[in-house]
């Protein structure tokens, strides 16, 4: 069974476990190398249950066991470079790099489905919709997810005023997420391991009324249960670091609906973004080129 089957096989049975299971299933669902490379017991202890609770677990989502519900994961983690050795035990680079990067691409494409298939069309539109309606939009993301949080932030500030990002050397970032009103939007994206301070500040959002959209990697993440709205995306990967590329795919997918239904407003503010821009000369010209040549055209809604 493929890792992300185990994975989609925990999201649809979540709610039907007990909350004894509950707990056992979320740490498995957020700590795919501990599962694949610990035994039952040392999994168990992690996750706060006994280990006849692991075993319970297994069976409750159709398998026969603890070792059948751990195979997934040690088929996808265990190793990030294949060997291929000589006599004297000495590794085959060129063909380990062929390997590794063979699987790269098998899962990122994997990742990139999974942007369209765990998201239907009417649940983009409805996210992209409180995009638009919403007074003030914060983006936030830390650590590995920043990038994803800043790529929504620039492509949206294209699309509508109103949007910032929440970052500050100095940390005064968790101040713009306290000021924000249920009449504004805190949009937030982590996968797990979830960043402790990503879910605080869902955490404060959501006691203050102020609506959350979250983009996450699995329907059991915190984020997911504190928000109003979330969107998903897996982020496997044959590497030690998660792949971005579901989350980048889906970032993407939701600032198209949000261009596509922005209508005249959108327009508006796309020209004048773009007029602005050529009046600074933000992108680099060849020499005797037109305009038309050398200024990028921005995304345009039909």
């Amino acid at each position: 069974m493929p890792y992300r089957h185990l994975t989609q096989l925990l999201d649809s049975r979540f709610e039907s476990l007990s909350p004894e299971l509950q707990r056992a299933a979320r740490w498995v669902r957020e700590h795919p190398a501990e599962l694949g490379l610990q035994s039952m017991r040392q999994s168990a202890q992690a996750a706060g249950v006994s280990p006849a609770t692991m075993t319970r677990l297994a069976r409750a989502l159709g398998l026969d066991s603890f070792e059948a519900m751990r195979r997934p994961s040690m088929a996808a983690f265990a190793l990030s470079v294949t060997r291929s050795a000589d006599g004297q035990g000495t590794p085959k680079a060129a063909l380990a790099v062929d390997a590794t990067l063979d699987r790269m691409r098998q899962t990122q494409a994997g990742n990139l489905a999974s942007a369209h298939e765990r998201n239907p069309s009417a649940q983009l539109r409805a996210a992209a919709q409180s995009i638009l309606a919403a007074r003030d939009v914060i983006f936030l993301g830390l650590r590995a997810s920043f990038g994803i949080a800043y790529h929504l932030h620039y492509s949206c500030d294209w699309l509508r005023p109103g949007v910032r990002l929440a970052t500050d050397g100095g940390g005064a970032w968790v101040d713009q997420v306290l000021a924000l009103t249920p009449e504004d939007l805190l949009v937030v994206v982590s996968q797990a391991p979830y960043t402790r301070q990503t879910v605080q500040a869902a955490q404060a959002a959501r006691q203050r009324q102020v609506p959350v959209l979250a983009l996450t990697d699995s329907s059991l993440s915190p984020l997911a249960r504190l928000a109003q709205q979330s969107l998903l995306f897996e982020a496997a990967s044959p590497t030690f670091f998660h792949s971005m590329t579901g989350a980048q795919a889906l970032a993407e997918a939701l600032m198209a609906c949000v261009a596509e239904q922005g209508g005249a407003a959108v327009m508006r503010r796309l020209t004048e973004r773009q007029h602005g821009l050529q009046a600074t000369h933000a992108y680099w010209e060849k020499q005797g080129a037109s305009r038309s040549e050398s200024v990028p055209t921005p995304y345009t809604p039909t």
